[in-house]
């Protein structure tokens, strides 16, 4: 009989959800509130987006974009006109937002940081 084997430990999985950036607040009320800006601000951007492309499609086309696009009687083309235009746009402004609030948040919550102090010492 040989050396008995030590145990090894099984290899990790990637969980996404560990990956913490440095700018997220580590105790559970400001992530909470993290969370809630966040997605304020997502919310009030995806509608001012879709307002916009709403007004855009309407002067591009003529017409007032698909209330259903998934009916039939739409157009095959305009229907994916449509999705495609309203889903980019939102997304990218949620994103946006989503972005921004972050970035605030961390300047706000974290105080100054060592480039700021760098500066206010010169």
């Amino acid at each position: 009989m040989g050396k008995p084997k030590k145990h090894q430990k099984p290899a990790q999985i990637h969980n996404p959800a560990n990956d913490r950036a440095d700018h997220l607040p580590n105790n559970k009320p400001e992530s909470i509130a993290l969370k809630v800006y966040s997605s304020v601000g997502a919310v009030v951007a995806g509608v001012i987006a879709r307002k916009v492309i709403e007004k855009t499609w309407t002067k591009a086309t003529g017409k007032r974009p698909p209330n259903d696009p998934q009916s039939p009687t739409v157009p095959l083309v305009e229907a994916v006109g449509w999705s495609v235009a309203s889903g980019s746009a939102v997304a990218i402004a949620r994103l946006l937002a989503t972005r921004k609030a972050a970035g605030a948040w961390q300047r706000v919550s974290s105080g100054p940081t060592a480039a700021d102090r760098a500066s206010a010492e010169r």
